[in-house]
């Protein structure tokens, strides 16, 4: 019969594995396992001790030491308490929060952070910031090749961290546009598509947040190039990207931010106005 730990370690190892491509994420955990093996040699303990004593798998412990998985919250906090850090090992969970998640998140989040003003419009799927967490996760289960459940679920978490923009003080202004398509397509079960749309009415309340739907019939105007966004700061300076323009890549430029600007102001003079767009979105949780 295999014991508790052995459980542990095969069917719930409490980390993920590290992106290769993340130079600051490798150097952080590389930093915690680091420290990790100093603290738990110093007290003369083995690595079989250490895993029974805090309830892991050995494996894992040898995993975290070398700097090849990370290590959730509650695995440093276990941890500390083993091996009496006083704080030392726990006060490592900030970074590693961070590494949790991909370094495109974590630049993207970072970003969000920042901005006073967001503008967005969004061809064929709603902006990561209105996703309900079901949402998010049924959409991303449609990714091929598949990702790994343990990935499907660090993403999911991601995207659901950067809300933490709605309870910003002062808060940003927050104007997004949606495809009629984006409301209508059925993104998980039905009951996910219902506490979608009510989530859309929910945050639509929100004095700082704009939501305006785009009918498929209205056709003529920039946004058939696909997403828009732009995000504004408070020292004035801004960065955006569009599908179709400068290579779908970042841009900061004043001049190739107007071009940006210019589309987004079209798209939301040709949307709903953000009353007809409520009544739209209302009719749709009433029929869905």
């Amino acid at each position: 019969m295999a014991t508790d730990v052995e459980v542990m370690s095969e069917a719930d190892e409490p980390g993920w594995e590290v992106d290769p491509d993340d130079d600051w994420g490798l150097a952080v955990i590389a930093t915690v396992g680091r420290q990790l093996r100093l603290r738990r040699e110093a007290t003369a303990m083995r690595v079989p001790d250490f895993a029974k004593a805090i309830g892991y798998g050995e494996d894992l412990i040898y995993k975290i030491e070398a700097g090849k998985r990370i290590p959730r919250p509650e695995f440093l906090d276990k941890a500390d308490q083993v091996l009496r850090a006083d704080g030392l090992i726990a006060a490592m969970k900030e970074d590693v929060e961070k590494v949790r998640y991909p370094k495109q998140v974590r630049d993207l989040a970072t970003l969000e952070a920042r901005a006073v003003e967001l503008l967005s419009y969004g061809s064929h799927a709603l902006h990561g910031l209105l996703q309900t967490e079901e949402h998010a996760g049924a959409l991303l289960r449609t990714r091929r090749p598949s990702l790994p459940e343990e990935r499907l679920t660090q993403a999911v978490a991601a995207r659901m961290s950067r809300k933490s923009i709605f309870e910003r003080s002062p808060a940003p202004e927050l104007s997004f546009v949606l495809e009629e398509a984006t409301l209508k397509r059925p993104i998980g079960e039905r009951m996910v598509q219902r506490g979608q749309l009510q989530y859309l009415l929910d945050v639509g309340q929100l004095r700082n947040v704009k939501i305006q739907v785009m009918p498929t019939e209205r056709w003529d105007h920039p946004g058939t190039g696909g997403r828009i966004q732009v995000l504004k700061f408070a020292d004035g300076t801004a960065v955006g990207r569009m599908d179709d323009e400068f290579n779908g890549r970042p841009v900061s430029d004043p001049k190739q931010l107007r071009i940006l600007e210019l589309s987004y102001g079209i798209i939301r003079a040709e949307a709903l106005t953000v009353r007809e767009s409520r009544a739209f979105i209302e009719l749709l949780l009433g029929e869905t």
